[in-house]
């Protein structure tokens, strides 16, 4: 790797540690558009609008309907989303429960822009195959009621494959500095015991989709 790519690593790097050290003025000070931050938190180099993702991901990712620790979910304009969405997803805990770490999704703090880590997202299509979902909306601390349309995920580069040292670096960087910090909508704690005490209320959500 040459000098200056080093260099511009370094300061990306750093610049992530900043934005996302835990107390630090930076971090409350960062915007986070949506797409910038799955860019640079999943390795996945797409760019444009959230929604352009999936179709420029023909040819260069693996796209599917079955959700993957790392994987990315692409969201499809829907009303005043006009650019769509993209999350990048942190854990799969069922075949219809996920968690994902996103930017720009919740007002915090009277603010957008933020980054929320391991909030739950819930597959409530009809045929469980992640078309349809309802997503954690911190001001209501539980899922939004809104329905999103989604066109899928997007996988990183094929299995097997090194990334470049660009995307190695950056992405390390990312996580581990998110994982040193605390999410801006509160203890991840505090976020998974909301979710786990909701778990009826969740399985009754999916089976009122199912059952249409």
């Amino acid at each position: 790797m040459s000098e200056r790519s080093k260099a511009v690593l370094s300061s990306v790097a750093v610049a992530l540690v900043l934005a996302f050290s835990s107390g630090g003025a930076a971090r409350a000070d960062t915007y986070w558009e949506c797409a910038s931050f799955a860019r640079v938190f999943s390795g996945i180099q797409i760019f444009g609008d959230a929604w352009t993702w999936w179709n420029k991901a023909a040819g260069a990712y693996s796209r599917g309907a079955t959700p993957q620790a790392g994987s990315v979910l692409v969201f499809k304009p829907n009303g005043a989303m006009s650019l769509g969405h993209v999350a990048v997803v942190s854990q799969v805990l069922t075949d219809r429960v996920i968690q994902v770490t996103h930017a720009n999704w919740s007002i915090i703090a009277g603010n957008r822009g933020k980054v929320e880590k391991d909030v739950t997202v819930v597959d409530v299509s009809p045929k469980g195959d992640w078309s349809q979902v309802k997503v954690w909306y911190d001001p209501v601390r539980d899922l939004g009621s809104t329905v999103y349309p989604t066109y899928g995920f997007i996988y990183q580069k094929a299995q097997g494959a090194a990334k470049s040292a660009a995307q190695q670096v950056a992405v390390a960087a990312a996580q581990a500095a998110l994982s040193a910090s605390q999410s801006p909508s509160g203890a991840t704690g505090e976020v998974m015991a909301v979710a786990a005490e909701s778990t009826d209320r969740i399985a009754a959500l999916i089976q009122s989709f199912t059952d249409r």
